[in-house]
């Protein structure tokens, strides 16, 4: 019995698996607050992203969104084939554009982002939330480097 409790202490105090368990945990939060979309979490950032800037770039929406550009064609991809935006082609750039189905989808975007973090706030707090998100960014931008 004691070896199990030392057992779990090493991997209570290992960055790496507790990461992955709060990102589970937040993931199942984030999936259940955008059913209602229609669409994944990270699909609806991208939509929102799109929305929020007409004819973002490909690369750019990798930057924000922190993810390789294979994987964001393949979310544009989706999201293409759904309606909710489009490509343009300047020469070998593309940039992306909502659809009027996909402006007409911030909204509900919107809300889902607002219960999710109503969500995870009615556990947490608000405040410890904030507290919280503000210091996994500022982790993640200095690993990064």
């Amino acid at each position: 019995m004691e070896k199990n409790n030392v057992d779990n202490c090493i991997l209570d105090n290992c960055l790496y698996f507790t990461v992955n368990k709060l990102s589970r945990a937040i993931t199942r939060m984030a999936e259940d607050s955008f059913k209602k979309t229609g669409l994944s979490p990270t699909h609806a950032f991208c939509l929102m992203l799109v929305n929020n800037k007409p004819g973002i770039s490909q690369s750019e929406l990798a930057e924000q969104l922190h993810m390789m550009p294979s994987t964001i064609t393949r979310f544009i991809d989706k999201l293409v084939m759904k309606g909710l935006i489009e490509r343009k082609a300047e020469g070998k750039r593309s940039f992306i554009f909502p659809t009027d189905d996909g402006e007409n989808t911030q909204q509900e975007i919107r809300a889902a982002w607002k219960d999710l973090f109503q969500t995870y706030s009615a556990i947490l707090g608000e405040e410890e939330s904030r507290l919280l998100t503000a210091l996994i960014r500022e982790a993640g931008n200095k690993l990064e480097k």
